[in-house]
């Protein structure tokens, strides 16, 4: 009997033990880590952090792509729209007429320099942790982006009151296009930071969530920079190249 009742006694400790041994080999989650840093049985399983590693080394990269991707198209879009204002400004026709810019134009250059620099400093305090000032300066960078838009709205107004349209003008055609699809993407630009602040609005909860804001911030920032260097590069023309 003694013998018997050990026997019925054992079997189930060894089943128990068994059931351990099984679940310890899925690496989830402290016994993965453990057996990972342990050496034991369960060693060779996938393990959470490596996933979440692998998930935000894609999502980064997938981001970076996009936004290298976007810049292009916009380079060739705006590619396009220059070397037809170069020749047709180069061929003399009695048609292109070109005007004074008007002083609402250095506004808004002013202004998208001015976000630039904001948003620099915005992103440097998303990098060092300083969560505070980092919503500060993305805030102003915002609205500063609002008010550069308003600007170009106010110079087409002025444009057009003075009887300055696309009708028979080749170079007010161009003057209305380039800096109306310029203003197309800087909301563009708006939209993404919106995207950036929402996500950044309250302290990261852990380095995870520093990590992810840090590299939107990034991506933003360069869409927002390029913005600022391609407006550079139409006032150049459109003020110069007449």
């Amino acid at each position: 009997m003694k013998i018997g009742t050990a026997e019925i006694l054992d079997e189930p400790e060894e089943k128990k033990r068994k059931r351990a041994s099984i679940t310890s080999g899925f690496g989830s989650g402290n016994s993965g880590g453990n057996n990972r840093n342990g050496g034991g049985g369960g060693s060779d399983g996938p393990n959470d952090d490596d996933q979440v590693d692998d998930r935000d080394t894609f999502t980064e990269r997938k981001s970076k792509i996009l936004a290298w991707f976007v810049m292009l198209v916009v380079v060739m879009t705006f590619g396009g729209l220059l070397a037809a204002y170069v020749v047709i400004s180069t061929n003399k026709l009695q048609e292109w007429r070109p005007f004074d810019l008007p002083y609402q134009l250095w506004i808004s250059t002013l202004l998208i320099m001015a976000s630039s620099i904001s948003f620099y400093y915005g992103d440097k305090y998303m990098v060092a942790g300083d969560h505070r000032r980092s919503k500060l300066w993305l805030l102003i960078t915002g609205a500063i982006g609002i008010l550069f838009v308003c600007s170009q709205v106010i110079a087409w107004m002025v444009l057009s009151a003075t009887g300055h349209f696309m009708e028979g003008n080749p170079y007010v055609g161009f003057f209305y296009m380039l800096t109306a699809v310029h203003a197309a993407h800087v909301l563009g630009g708006l939209v993404a930071l919106g995207v950036l602040l929402k996500r950044s609005w309250a302290p990261p909860t852990d380095d995870l969530a520093q990590l992810r804001r840090t590299i939107l911030s990034q991506v933003v920032g360069w869409y927002w920079h390029f913005m600022a260097i391609l407006w550079v590069i139409l006032f150049f023309f459109l003020g110069y190249w007449k």
